[in-house]
């Protein structure tokens, strides 16, 4: 992957930066502020942006704001946020400018901390250039909670099952991880898109569930 790595914090991006690079991926700029980032990023066109979200010039949420306008400008890059914190809003607010579809690279939103485990970063990175969606596990479990929504008639497996998809996961990976088989699985997926109102002629279901998914329990 050609990447462009972007964060404030030298020391926390030239780590990125090395972990990348020992991985075999080619690290194509890096940016330590949002301008920079959404300049560099239209003129190298990589892969995938690995962007924090906060950075200069205003130390809020600038790094989030550089991926929207990145999202608008460039639809094809794939984007993965890193926060230091739990902030949903930051996920909602990251989905709503472009649903993924074809010809429209992948999202991601991840906790720092994700990156020191090696592996599961390595893989959530390659989901969001292949155009996927990856959400932290924290964030999504901070978001369900709360009032009525459409995913009120899923069953408890069900929204299980909807959640490791919004992670990123493959029918098979999500059979590894709750170890059913893969009719059950794809059972539980047919039932989910069902459920959520999506006929089966529909396109791109699975990003359209996980964005309702998002939707809804942001909103919670």
């Amino acid at each position: 992957m050609k990447l462009i790595v972007a964060d404030d914090s030298a020391l926390f991006r030239e780590g990125l930066v090395g972990l990348l690079e020992r991985q075999g991926h080619e690290i194509v700029a890096q940016a330590s502020s949002a301008p920079e980032l959404v300049a560099l990023a239209i003129n190298a066109m990589p892969d995938v942006v690995v962007t924090d979200v906060r950075m200069p010039p205003e130390m809020t949420d600038d790094g989030l704001r550089a991926a929207v306008e990145l999202r608008q400008e460039s639809p094809e890059i794939g984007i993965m946020v890193l926060s230091q914190y739990v902030a949903p809003a930051y996920a909602s607010k990251l989905f709503e400018p472009a649903a993924p579809h074809d010809g429209v690279g992948g999202l991601g939103y991840l906790l720092k901390d994700r990156v020191a485990r090696v592996a599961d970063f390595i893989r959530s990175l390659q989901v969001v250039a292949a155009g996927g969606i990856v959400v932290d596990p924290e964030v999504a479990a901070s978001l369900v909670h709360g009032r009525k929504s459409k995913l009120d008639p899923l069953t408890p497996r069900e929204t299980e099952v909807l959640e490791l998809m919004a992670q990123g996961l493959s029918n098979q990976q999500i059979c590894e991880k709750l170890f059913l088989s893969v009719a059950a699985v794809s059972k539980h997926v047919a039932s989910v898109f069902a459920k959520l109102g999506m006929s089966p002629d529909e396109d791109n279901r699975r990003v359209r569930a996980v964005l309702a998914y998002l939707t809804e329990v942001e909103a919670r």
